[in-house]
């Protein structure tokens, strides 16, 4: 098996007029990886997929998709689905008809129906796209991106305007397609999902990479938390921790097993009742805000 990356974006740079959008960004995907390419609002991101994609050219740096310019749409195109947050089809079009057009533009082959099946439209193949709901929109999106099993599938925003059953079924689809071999790359604002389901994370912060990792590795930069109530006139707690307008306590530690126990034990020597009690590491969401403006 190959191991050139499937995406290679080296020391990338997209100025519009006097205003770098991306600045000297690097980063890799590998073969089979889940990659979420996350960022705060201007962070360059949608910039940086356009290009990785072949739809805007760099002003400077390198980007190699399968070891090709993206832009080589006979060499790179057929390998690729992309799910956009809104594709724009012919409203005139019916479902199976559009399916069929992406698979003749991409010149990728497949059965209509097998996808339209995937994705839970098979009853609406004869049905115009302009008489879709939002919901179905987003799926005829996945089913055209999917097509054809591409090796790499960039979906951007997925799951919004989903229901929760099609939100599962459209993972499962992905799950599949990674069964079979599939990269992936996701741009979402449901931080939880990423947290879920990515191998690896690059978070963008105005034009370049600002940290990037695996879940665990991204949220051991923050310390873990303890939040607790105390009944009145209960003694001071053994930890230092800061106490919320509401009353209730907060404890930050990098060594949350240690101090959980100590607070636990405390708490049991003392007869005091630990109310609301919630423990964890620290949540993506928490990294992500954790990102300074400058």
């Amino acid at each position: 098996m190959s191991t050139t990356p499937v995406i290679d974006v080296d020391r990338l740079n997209l100025t519009y007029g006097g205003f770098a959008a991306v600045k000297d960004l690097s980063f890799q995907v590998e073969r089979g990886e889940l990659y979420a390419l996350l960022g705060t609002n201007g962070a360059g991101k949608t910039s940086t997929l356009e290009t990785v994609e072949g739809h805007r050219a760099p002003t400077s740096g390198a980007v190699r998709v399968f070891g090709k310019d993206p832009r080589d749409r006979a060499a790179v195109r057929p390998r690729m689905g992309i799910m956009l947050q809104e594709s724009g089809f012919s409203p005139d079009l019916t479902v199976a008809e559009t399916v069929r057009l992406i698979g003749r533009l991409t010149e990728r082959s497949d059965d209509a129906g097998r996808v339209l099946g995937v994705v839970d439209l098979t009853r609406k193949a004869g049905t115009k796209v302009g008489q879709l709901s939002g919901g179905e929109k987003r799926r005829l999106d996945f089913a055209t991106a999917v097509y054809g099993t591409p090796e790499l599938v960039f979906l951007d925003e997925p799951t919004t305007g989903l229901d929760i059953q099609s939100r599962d079924a459209l993972w499962d689809a992905v799950d599949r397609l990674r069964e079979d071999g599939a990269t992936v790359v996701l741009t979402t604002h449901y931080l939880e999902e990423a947290q879920q389901r990515a191998d690896r994370i690059g978070l963008m912060h105005q034009g370049a990479l600002h940290r990037e990792g695996t879940v665990a590795e991204l949220t051991r930069t923050l310390p873990s938390t303890i939040h607790f109530g105390l009944p009145p006139r209960a003694p001071a707690p053994p930890l230092l921790a800061s106490r919320d307008a509401d009353g209730t306590f907060l404890v930050e530690t990098f060594e949350l097993q240690k101090d959980l126990h100590s607070l636990l034990g405390w708490a049991q020597d003392h007869a005091v009742r630990l109310q609301d009690l919630q423990a964890g590491p620290t949540r993506l969401d928490d990294v992500f805000r954790a990102i300074e403006p400058a």
